[in-house]
């Protein structure tokens, strides 16, 4: 049996017909600066969010699950090694730049 598929197809968000894809309303074409703040809060937010559910958990509050503390964990930890491999790649972009001869 030979099946044959488009792979980026697979890659593409379902989109019904007479609809379209709009631009994350998260970001509204303020570039890269705007995108960069955002990253950032996010980051800080979820940092927050993680710390103040591991109080609790340490405080033994039982409205609040390990689970829950866990995957704030989690998250934060995903958001911070995003914001540090970008942080990583500007900085190295910067010294690529500035070694440039002109």
């Amino acid at each position: 049996m030979n099946v044959t598929t488009n792979s980026l197809d697979a890659l593409l968000p379902f989109n019904p017909v007479g609809k379209l894809v709009s631009k994350a309303s998260t970001v509204q074409d303020g570039g890269f600066l705007d995108a960069m703040k955002q990253a950032l809060a996010t980051t800080s937010q979820l940092q927050s969010e993680s710390g103040r559910l591991s109080r609790e958990v340490t405080l033994d509050n039982p409205t609040v699950s390990l689970e829950e503390t866990m995957l704030a964990g989690v998250k934060s930890n995903i958001a911070f090694q995003a914001t540090l491999q970008s942080r990583n790649r500007i900085v190295q972009a910067y010294t690529d730049v500035m070694n440039m001869q002109v």
